[in-house]
């Protein structure tokens, strides 16, 4: 087990099982040192427990919550594209947050946190940091909540 993972252990944290695709593409891609990860939605094991759009049935804490969903699959999926070694991993490079969100619904940035506090709790402020884009959306895939993306840095 690496640094990353005991550190998701004391945070009360486990990776989910790495999510399936559900259309013609793969949850990670890797060309050198760089690893760029497929948008997980908000799943859990297969259940999807944040259905709906931001302002009408979700609080941000609750998109923080789905967001923080999302950085776990995106882990689980990091984890498979290091062979199974989360310390391969030397920063994250950018992520990409989609939030579904009625039109007037401005805290985006915020729920997207959900995602981006935990890669800097986890990697620290020099390597956890990240640039980033958040975005709010009419719809995704599976009616999610959130969607994230990211790109990684490993060795």
């Amino acid at each position: 087990m690496s640094d990353i993972e005991d550190r998701l252990a004391t945070l009360g944290l486990a990776l989910p099982a790495p999510p399936t695709p559900i259309a013609n593409f793969v949850p990670w891609r890797r060309s050198g040192n760089t690893v760029y990860l497929a948008g997980q939605v908000c799943e859990w094991n297969g259940s999807l427990p944040y259905v709906g759009k931001l302002g009408r049935e979700f609080t941000i804490e609750q998109g923080q919550q789905a967001a923080r969903l999302c950085a776990l699959n995106l882990l689980a999926c990091l984890k498979l594209a290091g062979d199974g070694d989360l310390g391969r991993v030397r920063r994250c490079l950018r992520v990409g947050g989609f939030v579904n969100c009625e039109p007037d619904f401005e805290f985006v940035p915020m729920v997207v946190n959900g995602a981006s506090d935990l890669f800097a709790g986890l990697w620290g402020d020099e390597c956890g940091r990240h640039a980033r884009t958040a975005i709010g959306v009419a719809s995704l895939p599976r009616r999610a909540a959130v969607e994230v993306d990211a790109i990684f840095e490993m060795d």
